[in-house]
């Protein structure tokens, strides 16, 4: 597999089918993750949001997954609604809940349309969903933020960058003129830098995976890791106000 055919096949990942156990795309090594954004635990980049008290009132998670933000805020005491396209993820997730003993409002919905929430959210997390939409869906997706967000109601973005590693597993890596654009309308942003991501693998791990995209692995050694010997990806890390 070379490493454009990788990213062309994240492009058209079945999602439901990754959260019933199958692989993230065909021809991937034994034992690469299946779900490398999922750690089992929110990400430390949000959790960071929160404790600088950047997350306020009802929070909607888009494209939540197996729901660890979404329980993360939830204990922390918001009233936290989690929309994800995988009804399998989704019963996980309130399997967690229920383990965690945590109240989220789970719901099976396609993020480009996010029916049904208008006007609900004061904020809004999108934890690596951005890069994984299609060019031609950023614009619905970016219209459905809008309308469910309240005015003055807060998106907080965290989406690979194109100035990452080759072979960073992200589908469409974003640069900022992506995002200026994209939020420069009905918008107004607050904040937009690269900050880190943490994903699921290790150094090794990630060399494994670039060696058979057939990419080369040259930096790999070098990249940030934290203490549990997960990587720490560069994400553009996006705040956004809705006017």
């Amino acid at each position: 597999m070379t490493q454009s055919n990788f990213q062309a096949s994240l492009s058209d990942v079945d999602f439901e089918s990754v959260y019933r156990g199958g692989p993230l795309i065909d021809g991937l090594p034994e034992g690469a993750p299946s779900t490398p954004w999922d750690i089992g635990e929110p990400q430390p980049v949000l959790v960071a949001v929160e404790a600088a008290g950047q997350v306020r009132g009802t929070v909607l998670d888009v494209g939540c997954g197996l729901g660890e933000n979404a329980l993360f805020l939830a204990g922390r005491g918001y009233r936290v609604t989690g929309v994800d396209i995988s009804p399998t993820a989704l019963e996980q997730a309130r399997q967690r809940a229920a383990d965690k003993g945590v109240e989220v409002d789970f719901v099976v919905g396609d993020a480009t349309r996010l029916a049904g929430l208008d006007a609900r959210f004061d904020t809004v997390i999108d934890s690596a969903l951005f890069h994984c939409l299609k060019p031609e869906l950023r614009n619905d997706y970016l219209a459905a933020l809008h309308r469910v967000c309240v005015p003055g109601g807060t998106v907080h973005m965290f989406c690979g960058t194109d100035s990452g590693p080759a072979g960073m597993p992200v589908p469409f890596p974003i640069n900022e003129e992506v995002l200026r654009d994209a939020f420069g309308t009905g918008w107004r942003i607050d904040e937009l830098r690269l900050d880190r991501y943490t994903a699921v693998f290790g150094r090794e791990d990630f060399a494994g995976l670039l060696t058979s995209m057939g990419a080369p692995t040259t930096g790999v050694d070098e990249l940030e890791v934290d203490d549990a010997g997960r990587l720490r990806l560069p994400v553009w890390k996006l705040a956004a106000t809705r006017l």
